[in-house]
């Protein structure tokens, strides 16, 4: 009937983050972010602001008001905004409302009618 509580002056226990490299979450940088730099991540990258600089991530999605200039090392990119500079990725997908300048090494490419591209793609050589 009656059971023993927890002393209420100690603090509730702190969430611990996860090891290094084993980070599945997905990081959102917001349209009121302008980032001048370089950005790494375990995880995946979505870009509603600004980013000028060096991407490193496994998954980058550039949002349809994302802007990004620099260079891109992902496993996945997704650009439904603006993009100028190099990528690196397996899987590239340009949405309808993207307008990319690039050269770009993929693996599988994907173009919807209404993209506006301007840029070289190659292979990478097995």
């Amino acid at each position: 009937m009656f059971s023993k509580t927890s002393d209420p002056t100690s603090a509730p226990p702190v969430p611990r983050p996860s090891a290094p490299g084993t980070n599945s979450a997905r990081s959102v940088l917001g349209a009121d972010l302008r980032i001048t730099g370089e950005i790494t991540s375990s995880g995946s990258v979505e870009i509603l602001g600004e980013i000028e600089g060096n991407i490193t991530a496994n998954g980058l999605i550039i949002g349809q008001e994302g802007r990004v200039k620099g260079s891109i090392t992902a496993h996945t990119v997704e650009v439904k905004g603006k993009f100028d500079g190099k990528v690196s990725c397996e899987s590239f997908t340009l949405r309808a409302s993207s307008e990319v300048k690039a050269d770009v090494n993929a693996t599988a490419l994907v173009i919807e009618s209404g993209a506006r591209i301007e840029g070289r793609f190659t292979k990478p050589k097995v």
